[in-house]
């Protein structure tokens, strides 16, 4: 069990009676195995549809744009199954980290019986939230959106309409990844495209479209002439209009670069936080205080799921499943008497400093 100085809980009260047990709704019988996770978030679901949407775009772009028409067709081939690949990786593992439940602790388990049950002695404290009025295991943080007590709680995005916690992280992380790689082989695909066909393609199409129609006027070209469609070379490279053409590939490379970036970042800080062992909201509310850690490699293997091998990269391979917090792990030791004498004396400047800190309570049998 692990040893937490006293001075460092939060919200300190010593009297069991704010808990208000008796205002806790007993938690409801546990669904059916197998039921889906779901935030039911207005903003979270338009998030998560715009998501869809881009890269449903990105798709349409490199495949009616720039595969398609191209005479190239070993070139189109492999960009096109590599592109459609690490996209279908990408969205089965937005699903995942949307539909997995990411570690919520049981509502309304802080009731009067299951507190006694717990038959704390001297020394020994719990945490409840009292927002979804459930016991807390350590680590646990409450999420005002899903308005659950969620384990090892990193932070909540929005894009994935859901906390990413202990049960889905390993999907974000796919997600951020695949993401980014998309972004770069669409943006690498664009470069390559205005390389190649800008010069010798797309001025015979301009002139088709009737940009030098001055010079075909003095030319005295009939109308009927100009209508005809002007004869380009089978090294045609679109089969929009070039002024749509450009503006799709525009939007693409924007799209690319703004999404490379960011889920760069993303994949970056996530990978970190698995590696140190520490969540997002962790470190911004550190505050020097011990803790047992994991190991970077073990972190790493129980987020991905046992040892390293293609399942890492695979969003249909489940992450190593922790067990449900027992009763021993919800209730945690006070190091010693002086602790407590010293967070006696410290009790008005946590509840000054650490307002934003008030969603547990501790909670000490006397």
């Amino acid at each position: 069990m692990m040893l937490i100085p006293a001075h460092h809980f939060r919200d300190i009260e010593r009297k069991p009676e704010y808990l208000q047990p008796e205002k806790c709704v007993p938690p409801p019988h546990p669904g059916p195995v197998g039921t889906m996770w779901f935030i039911r978030d207005g903003c979270g679901i338009a998030c998560a549809i715009v998501t869809w949407i881009l890269v449903l775009y990105a798709e349409f772009v490199v495949l009616f744009v720039m595969l398609i028409p191209s005479r190239d067709y070993v070139y189109s081939v492999i960009n096109g199954i590599v592109f459609n690949l690490l996209a279908f990786l990408a969205l089965a593992s937005h699903c995942r980290a949307m539909l997995t439940d990411p570690g919520a602790v049981p509502k309304g388990n802080a009731t009067k019986e299951f507190i006694e049950s717990l038959q704390l002695k001297p020394g020994q404290v719990v945490y409840k939230c009292p927002k979804c009025c459930s016991i807390k295991p350590d680590r646990a943080h409450h999420c005002s959106v899903c308005k659950r007590c969620i384990r090892k709680m990193d932070h909540h995005c929005p894009w994935v309409n859901n906390c990413v916690g202990e049960n889905n992280q390993k999907y974000f992380v796919l997600f951020t990844m695949y993401i980014a790689l998309i972004s770069l082989h669409a943006l690498i695909m664009v470069g390559f495209h205005f390389l190649h066909c800008f010069e010798e393609d797309w001025t015979n199409l301009l002139q088709a479209y009737g940009i030098f129609r001055e010079e075909a006027a003095e030319a005295r070209i009939s109308l009927h002439e100009k209508k005809q469609p002007l004869k380009v070379s089978s090294t045609e490279c679109s089969s929009f209009s070039p002024p749509t053409t450009v503006i799709l590939l525009i939007l693409l490379c924007f799209e690319g670069l703004l999404f490379l970036i960011f889920t760069s970042v993303m994949f970056g800080t996530q990978v970190h936080s698995i590696c140190t062992d520490e969540t997002t909201i962790e470190r911004l509310k550190r505050k020097n205080q011990p803790r047992q850690r994991t190991g970077s490699w073990k972190s790493v293997k129980e987020t991905f799921g046992g040892n390293f091998s293609l399942n890492w990269f695979n969003p249909f391979s489940r992450p190593c499943q922790p067990e449900s917090p027992s009763e021993r792990e919800l209730v945690q030791q006070v190091t010693s008497l002086s602790d407590m004498d010293n967070t006696e004396t410290t009790e008005e400047q946590l509840e000054e400093k650490e307002e934003e800190e008030k969603d547990s309570v501790e909670v000490v049998n006397e």
